[in-house]
């Protein structure tokens, strides 16, 4: 079962987004002073060309028409590049908020903890890298500079009318209160709807990436129809949640419309009547017609983008939620040894089903035991716990006397490191990929790792050896080579301890036997943990544990488990003569004990 990442609430949004404007005050006054500048310029041109009218009703001369038509024009010009660069400001603005909302947000992502990426899924958190990041980013760039200019013009263009004559600000009354109303009615649902819509996203996109990334298991067991019906209930909430929105829109729109159209009307009727009546001026009403005409330019936008608004606030509440799940970064106590201790350890991925019971063990600094065990005795789970990737339920794990949940993640991972059959390649050189742990080491080093796993042979044949291009894009390796990659990233990593969970399962019986012999050459006199699927590990290792129904059945050396002919020895001889057969078979395929 999912567990989501958390979502910010309101106000921490809020709070954020300030403190965001605040770090760069300098190119923020000059975007609102831009704006303010280009907002005042666009006020001259409609009382101008109310004197223009008025002039014109009384038979000026041609010079004092010509004069304001020149001051006209020569606005209408300074209106046109105070606005050009009132809207590059703004968009400079939107995009170093942006890329440092980006910076903080990946800083955040590699500062969670694994348990906590597994438990939400992929799908939550890479919803919230990709479309919540980009929605934030429409709202940064267009929306918050949009908003802005359109609310300076707004009161800018009240403040002219009332100059004009206070009698024309009465028509505005009438679309205020349909304004409001309309406007607290959409926002009080629009938060929760956007949350809504974009958590279901997340779950559209969590059910495809688990059916793309399982495809093989999904049609070796012919589950595709029921992947099918688990796109189609998930598509179908993000329609529902999507529909919502929209009908929240459909519902709004109009309003703000109709706020905005009856004072027009109402102004213009109302105001040919005081003109008729000697109370206002044709140049009055000719300027108070085209400022509340000009009205509806902003309140159009304002309505428009205070969508986007809504968009990119739940966006960012989402991307905030990240941080109440990062692992903050206080430096935590210093182990005083390598020695590491397991007493009464139980865990649980669901509160009514237990995976391990009662687990104590003690691991002396340079021992290398197996973990050996049929499938789902809880082998793995144990050696993610000994990594520090989950917390035990009840009992404690220590290294050195301290206990590893209170160790930062820089620290855990220099303590304990775990390598799975999980890995990744970026995109890179072979050298920028081996020495993503230590990206200042030498040339040597990289190497010197790359042969302890014995990756130098089909390295050296690379055309570029380790200033190859690999990953997305460049040359590709196969999954052993990928494997050979992460081995030799911890070996420059350098923990005191490794827990190997399946990390040669992609290699074949001969090339797993001699990596980890090379391997365990390498990190000699440090505390190695094999998960073991094939049994020549529990043969090489110093103890043996046997796990069972989540606990240690039987622990000791090799011989030691082979002379109490126990479940060890069960495994053992299971394994051997399977093995022998194994070794006659055409296709040499490996042979894993689940």
């Amino acid at each position: 079962m999912t567990r989501p990442l958390p979502v910010a609430s309101t106000s921490q949004a809020r709070r954020y987004a300030r403190d965001l404007v605040r770090l760069d005050p300098g190119m923020f006054r000059a975007a609102v002073g831009l704006n303010v500048a280009a907002a005042l310029a666009a006020l001259a041109g409609p009382r101008l060309l109310g004197d223009l009218v008025e002039a014109i009703e009384k038979h000026e001369p041609m010079d004092d028409l010509n004069r304001l038509v020149l001051a006209l024009a020569g606005f209408v010009l300074a209106q046109a590049i105070l606005t050009r660069f009132a809207h590059l400001a703004s968009a400079r603005l939107g995009e170093r908020v942006l890329a440092r909302l980006r910076e903080e947000f990946v800083a955040r992502v590699v500062t969670l903890p694994l348990s906590t990426v597994e438990a939400a899924g992929s799908g939550d958190l890479l919803t919230r890298a990709t479309r919540d990041v980009d929605a934030l980013s429409k709202c940064v760039r267009f929306a918050v500079p949009e908003t802005m200019i359109a609310l300076i013009t707004l009161v800018l263009f009240v403040v002219a009318l009332v100059l004009v004559s206070p009698l024309f600000a009465v028509p505005l009354l009438i679309g205020v209160p349909i304004l409001v109303v309309g406007t607290r009615w959409y926002l009080r649902r629009a938060p929760e709807g956007y949350l809504e819509q974009n958590a279901a996203y997340s779950d559209v996109t969590e059910g495809l990436t688990e059916t793309v990334e399982g495809a093989r298991t999904v049609e070796a067991l012919r589950r595709g129809r029921q992947r099918v019906a688990r796109t189609d209930v998930d598509l179908a909430r993000a329609w529902k949640a999507e529909r919502h929105t929209l009908f929240l829109r459909t519902v709004w729109w109009p309003i703000i419309e109709t706020s905005y159209v009856l004072p027009v009307v109402v102004t213009l009727l109302t105001g040919g009547w005081l003109y008729l009546r000697g109370v206002v001026t044709l140049g009055q009403l000719t300027a108070a017609v085209i400022y509340v005409q000009q009205l509806v330019d902003p309140l159009d936008r304002l309505s428009a983008w205070l969508d986007e608004l809504e968009v990119g606030a739940a966006s960012l509440a989402r991307l905030l939620g990240v941080t109440a799940e990062a692992s903050p970064a206080a430096i935590g106590p210093e182990p005083s040894g390598s020695r590491i201790e397991l007493r009464g350890v139980r865990f649980a991925y669901r509160p009514d089903r237990e995976v391990l019971h009662g687990i104590d063990l003690t691991l002396e600094p340079g021992e290398r035991l197996a973990v050996v065990g049929v499938s789902g005795a809880g082998k793995s789970t144990l050696g993610r716990l000994l990594a520090g990737v989950h917390q035990p339920t009840a009992g404690s794990i220590t290294v050195g006397e301290v206990p590893l949940a209170a160790l930062p993640p820089e620290r855990l991972r220099a303590e304990v490191a775990l390598v799975s059959q999980e890995h990744h390649i970026f995109i890179g050189t072979l050298r920028e990929n081996v020495a993503l742990v230590r990206p200042g080491v030498a040339d040597t080093e990289v190497r010197g790792a790359l042969s302890a796993v014995h990756a130098l042979d089909w390295v050296d044949d690379l055309p570029d050896g380790l200033a190859t291009v690999v990953g997305a894009g460049g040359l590709p390796l196969t999954p052993a080579q990928a494997q050979q990659v992460a081995l030799a990233r911890l070996i420059l990593a350098d923990p005191h301890t490794l827990v190997l969970d399946e990390a040669t399962a992609l290699l074949d019986p001969r090339a797993a036997r001699d990596l980890e012999q090379s391997l365990a050459a390498v990190v000699r006199g440090r505390t190695v943990v094999a998960i073991a699927h094939r049994l020549f590990s529990a043969h090489d290792a110093d103890r043996v544990a046997v796990v069972e129904d989540g606990r240690i059945a039987e622990i000791g050396s090799h011989d030691e488990l082979l002379a109490a002919d126990g479940a060890y020895a069960a495994l053992w001889r299971s394994w051997q003569g399977t093995s022998e057969k194994q070794e006659g078979r055409a296709d040499g395929a490996p042979f894993h004990v689940r």
